[in-house]
């Protein structure tokens, strides 16, 4: 690519060698170490995972289509609007407000799910509604099969986020003084601060931070601003590309005699590529180089982050990145993602003294 920005091919290993144990740990140090992209690609998945994404990333068009009414009553202005829908809550570099991409938040853990746990997290977290509101569902008359499917997906990529803990965890018992056998594991397995966010870039109406090159240092990351994600491992699908002039993601009309849909709106055909070789994810690496990563369709990429680096005492880096959709050349082309933020329990010490709700809480400072 032009402008200084290469494209390179992550660190890749199966599922099957996460399972038996054979991962070595010079894979991990070029995968998650100090001069690494921050980010391993797991091939080999279970032949579901591949329908799952494909529904799920289709949802993720449908639901961004709906009227606006319908959207609102979906959001949760009280978790400041990291459950369920949200959309123009937050800022670009530039410091606009990003009506771009909309995102879809939830709590996939299952426990989670069970009231008492919920309202438990709650009643010794009262601040932290980010972390413990309860999910916002869409009603099953109106997007049939959304939450199992967001579930089944999410779980799946929990239970091979455990697999890649696991082989950190035999890394950080040779490496890291003091380290505590099997922590990461116990930590993603365990927590009910996962937090999963299901992203569908809007088809830009014309001119857009991501219609810039790449390399463009003044706002190459505008589209969404270089971060570091403050967990520790960040599942995430590749991209769907969707043509939403050619398949329009619009449910069926519903009426007062019958304001149900039957049945879940078909997957919408992908593209095989993106219009626009430009979008997507980008690595920013500590010589200010800009690299483009690609996860191909049938496979997981999981990404470090910053709990995870406290954690392993800096042996494995989190590392900063942006996103970046298509530009307008692309036509009516929306973007459709998922990722996994798999966080330690609220009360899980991070470094030995200082727990994960005042680990977050400082992060959160910082960045705002």
């Amino acid at each position: 690519m032009s402008n200084g920005v290469v494209s390179q091919s992550a660190v890749t290993v199966s599922l099957e060698d996460l399972r038996k144990g054979n991962v070595d740990f010079s894979t991990l140090e070029e995968a998650f170490g100090p001069s690494s992209l921050g980010i391993i690609v797991v091939k080999g998945l279970p032949e579901k995972f591949v329908e799952l994404r494909h529904k799920l990333l289709s949802y993720s068009s449908y639901l961004a289509n709906l009227p606006a009414e319908e959207l609102v009553a979906l959001e949760s202005p009280s978790s400041h609007y990291l459950v369920g829908w949200s959309c123009g809550k937050e800022t670009l570099k530039s410091g606009v407000y990003d009506t771009l991409k909309g995102s879809y938040y939830a709590n996939p853990a299952p426990s989670f799910s069970t009231p008492s746990v919920q309202s438990s997290v709650a009643a010794k977290y009262p601040s932290f509604p980010e972390y413990t509101a309860p999910n916002v569902w869409p009603p099953t008359t109106l997007l049939p099969t959304f939450e199992p499917t967001f579930r089944a997906l999410c779980e799946l990529i929990i239970d091979v986020a455990v697999l890649v803990a696991r082989a950190c965890d035999v890394y950080a018992l040779a490496k890291v003084e003091g380290y505590a056998p099997g922590y990461l594991e116990h930590v993603v397995r365990t927590s009910v601060s996962t937090k999963a966010r299901l992203l569908h870039y809007f088809p830009p109406p014309g001119a857009s931070p991501s219609s810039k090159e790449a390399g463009e240092e003044a706002d190459d990351d505008d589209w969404c601003a270089t971060h570091l994600d403050h967990g520790c491992l960040t599942g995430l699908t590749s991209a769907m590309f969707v043509d939403e002039a050619a398949s329009p993601p619009i449910l069926p009309a519903r009426s007062s005699d019958s304001p149900a849909i039957s049945s879940p709106p078909p997957p919408l055909p992908e593209l095989s590529s993106s219009p626009d070789p430009a979008a997507g994810l980008y690595i920013r690496s500590r010589t200010n180089a800009v690299t483009k990563v690609g996860i191909p369709r049938d496979c997981l990429g999981f990404q470090t982050g910053e709990a995870l680096e406290v954690i392993t005492k800096g042996k494995f880096k989190a590392v900063p990145h942006f996103v970046r959709g298509a530009s307008s050349k692309g036509g009516k082309v929306a973007r459709n993602t998922l990722a996994v933020f798999t966080q330690p329990n609220l009360w899980e010490k991070v470094d030995g003294e200082k727990d994960f709700a005042a680990f977050a809480r400082e992060i959160v400072a910082r960045n705002h």
